[in-house]
């Protein structure tokens, strides 16, 4: 049986603890799992991303996302971003079996923070306010985006580059000159190491930068720009392509959500 704490009377039991970050610069996590423990991340400004097997999520301060225990996940944060983590008990059912956003109105952002401080609090009291934060909290639909890194070293560094700069329209053979590769090598390992062809493995890489930056409030113009799109009607036409609505509508979404959460 896991349990998280036992805090001075040694009868009442924490099952759930929510740890807070500040973040003056960029952080990233790399992979790993609690398999004790599911996690609640769940922001209060700016915007976390997180990788899994069950996608790569761009998570608002308006939401949360579920990690259910075991499950590998990889997290990034932004500087200036704040969030909190929450772990719990993996005795405690889970609210999804896979990873999934969810709204958290502010009943329960109140509830876990007065949990944390409240270190004094009985047992019966505790685990009231503990069924009622999870009970209150809702899944949501995101969009995601499956995004299969290459393995070989040389498509790994094109990856990377187009990752850290989506709007890099240099061609096969201009990456085969950079990396050593032949363009029609370089081709063929995107399609038996990813599943795809190197152009849309590029216009996932784009959506997969541009759901995090909209996540973080930039504008479709601007997100546009960024991700390497000529105009924002192409870049809305190229979106709702690969995740089947508009940039327009994952912000409704988001918000949608976040009235939830008043």
């Amino acid at each position: 049986m896991s349990l998280i704490g036992q805090h001075l009377d040694e009868s009442v039991v924490w099952r759930i603890d929510t740890r807070s970050f500040e973040l003056a610069d960029h952080v990233e996590w790399d992979a790993h799992s609690h398999d004790d423990q599911h996690e609640l991340l769940w922001g209060t400004r700016g915007a976390l991303t997180a990788e899994t097997d069950d996608g790569y999520f761009a998570i608002p301060g308006s939401l949360g996302l579920w990690i259910p225990a075991g499950v590998t996940h990889r997290v990034v944060a932004a500087a200036g971003t704040a969030f909190r983590c929450t772990f719990i008990d993996v005795d405690i059912p889970p609210i999804a079996t896979r990873t999934t956003a969810v709204a958290i109105p502010e009943v329960v952002r109140a509830v876990l923070d007065r949990l944390g401080a409240s270190p004094h609090l009985s047992a019966s009291p505790r685990i009231h306010a503990e069924e009622l934060a999870l009970s209150l909290l809702e899944p949501v639909e995101v969009s995601t985006i499956d995004l299969p890194l290459p393995r070989d070293t040389r498509t790994r560094l094109v990856a990377g580059a187009l990752l850290a700069d989506p709007s890099d329209d240099r061609s096969l053979e201009d990456w085969g000159h950079h990396v050593g590769a032949s363009a029609r090598n370089l081709s063929r390992l995107f399609v038996s190491e990813t599943g795809m062809s190197f152009s849309t493995w590029r216009t996932r890489a784009r959506m997969r930068r541009a759901i995090e930056w909209l996540a973080a409030d930039y504008t479709v113009a601007h997100v546009s720009r960024r991700a390497g799109y000529a105009t924002p009607s192409a870049f809305v036409q190229a979106f709702r392509r690969e995740l089947g609505r508009t940039p327009g509508e994952f912000a409704t979404v988001r918000s949608d959500a976040t009235k939830k959460s008043a």
